[in-house]
């Protein structure tokens, strides 16, 4: 794992990195993003603003249950493509499978950071990960 404190530097950096990458790829497809995505960017920060006034440890709190949806999400991904073509999908799955790692390790390290000591931790966990589902849901359909 890296060395990783937690003021997102190295989130940032790797969240730009995935975010560059979906948009190249949905270009070379043409594909067009979530007509949504200007309202998620605001939520996003709002959540990320918000859990961190509880404290780092809210802030982990709220990194773990983001990570754990999007690799779900990624998994979810995966799956479906391996279920179609796998052998057309081949770098698409690579790129996936890379980026489900990367949020796996932000999941771990909000734990290392002390997620779970948050006052209501379970409840605020399964909040975040309701609000990411119901999220990802929507921009699937629109």
């Amino acid at each position: 794992m890296n060395k990783i404190n937690y003021t997102g530097t190295y989130y940032f950096q790797t969240e730009k990195k995935h975010l560059e990458k979906f948009n190249e790829i949905l270009a070379e497809n043409r594909v067009r993003p979530t007509a949504l995505l200007p309202f998620w960017n605001i939520a996003g920060f709002v959540l990320g603003a918000s859990s961190a006034l509880l404290g780092k440890e809210g802030a982990m709190a709220c990194t773990v249950a983001v990570e754990e949806s999007i690799t779900e999400h990624y998994n979810n991904q995966i799956r479906t493509l391996m279920e179609k073509e796998p052998e057309r999908y081949t770098e698409l799955l690579q790129v996936i499978k890379e980026f489900r790692d990367d949020e796996m390790e932000h999941h771990d390290t909000g734990l290392a950071h002390d997620a779970e000591n948050v006052p209501g931790y379970w409840l605020l966990k399964n909040a975040i990960q309701l609000g990411c589902k119901a999220a990802i849901y929507v921009s699937q359909r629109i």
